[in-house]
């Protein structure tokens, strides 16, 4: 997909880190904008910052299939038409896998996993239809290519992630659509996905174990020293263009998936500080 001015772009989970700066991004790209959220402040923050493109937001619970078709309905209703679609939406919560409950995995699934399902299923059937060029970009995480400990339940929704977006581009493929797929995987990069506790509805309780605290801290820090999300936005593009499917953030998770590969074919267990 070569050109995106004048197209319209969906992206979920706009309001901070890896969403708004694929937003901004594609309104440098002239494209129109469809920004979804829970956080109703910051998506109108990240609007706000989008320039003199068109742009409506939609407060959309990820993990909510109404919440999904209603956004889905409005930007085909009052759009037209969606050509990039960002499932981006993502929260994390580390801690073993032996001390997180149930409630922590159903919210980790919901948003991580139901949120790229739902996405497909709202969206893709109309793009197919609509017999134009168009790419899916599913924010999946390098955890959804290492599972690492204390990654708990979060590695476990990336790793489906991964899978979901691998069957659909293969789908979409075999079918001869005319979209693509990419499947984002970045590392460290500097967003408040640390602190994803403040995006957790409020019905499900949070009791954080002495592990589970230690993997969040981990991860802000990571996060920190991280990249910048106009890095990963560009990035994308540029995979859009290319029609890439995995799109790395660092250059040497390629030699990581070697060695991980080979490690597993001898059956043995891959480890990862």
């Amino acid at each position: 997909m070569r050109e995106l001015s004048g197209k319209v772009a969906v992206v979920t989970g706009a309001a901070s880190g890896i969403g708004r700066a694929l937003a901004l991004r594609f309104a440098a790209e002239g494209m129109t904008l469809m920004l979804a959220d829970v956080d109703y402040g910051g998506l109108a923050q990240t609007a706000a910052m989008a320039g003199d493109v068109q742009v409506l937001t939609q407060i959309t619970d990820v993990s909510d299939a109404w919440s999904v078709r209603h956004l889905a309905n409005r930007c085909f209703g009052e759009l037209g038409a969606v050509h990039v679609l960002c499932n981006n939406a993502g929260v994390f919560q580390g801690g073993h896998m032996w001390t997180r409950d149930e409630e922590d995995f159903s919210w980790l699934l919901g948003v991580n996993l139901w949120g790229v399902l739902h996405g497909v299923h709202e969206f893709v059937p109309r793009m197919i239809e609509q017999d134009s060029e168009g790419h899916i970009v599913n924010t999946v995480s390098v955890a959804g290519l290492f599972a690492s400990p204390g990654s708990g339940g979060y590695s476990v929704t990336k790793y489906a992630a991964l899978a979901a977006s691998l069957t659909l581009a293969q789908d979409l493929a075999a079918t001869g659509s005319k979209l693509r797929v990419s499947a984002l995987c970045p590392g460290a990069v500097r967003t408040r996905i640390g602190d994803s506790d403040r995006t957790r509805p409020p019905g499900l309780t949070v009791n954080p174990t002495a592990d589970e605290v230690e993997s969040r801290e981990s991860v802000a820090r990571a996060a920190e020293r991280g990249m910048e999300p106009a890095e990963v936005a560009d990035l994308v593009v540029a995979g859009i263009h290319e029609e890439r499917f995995l799109l790395l953030t660092d250059p040497r998770y390629a030699d990581r998936l070697r060695e991980q590969t080979e490690t597993l074919l001898t059956g043995s267990l891959p480890v990862y500080q």
